[in-house]
């Protein structure tokens, strides 16, 4: 299982969606999620019906934090240009886990 880290700690498990099915069903149907979800690639996400609202993380290339924001369910996200991916997780969990814009993450086996 792969894991997201923050300089140097595991912060959260992770799923990672790479293939076109896996990006467009994401986190719609579930209740919540224990850890994160990778979108790969990405650069936009929306929360068209779900059911709960979500840290959102645009990152580059080299998983460097672009932006982050937080999403109601039912809303449609920005593009964002320079996004390669994008991290999604329940509401609250991006500060609990210290990552702001500029942070460099990391994915770990």
């Amino acid at each position: 299982m792969p894991w997201l880290v923050n300089d140097g700690r595991v912060v959260a498990s992770l799923e990672i969606a790479e293939s076109r099915r896996d990006r467009r069903v994401g986190l719609l149907g579930r209740d919540g999620i224990d850890g994160a979800l990778l979108l790969r690639p990405a650069r936009s996400v929306h929360t068209v019906r779900m059911k709960f609202p979500i840290d959102v993380v645009h990152l580059d290339r080299d998983l460097v934090v672009l932006s982050v924001i937080t999403m109601k369910p039912g809303r449609i996200g920005r593009w964002r240009r320079r996004a390669h991916c994008v991290l999604e997780a329940e509401a609250g969990c991006v500060r609990t886990w210290n990552i702001s814009r500029g942070t460099q993450l990391e994915i770990r086996s």
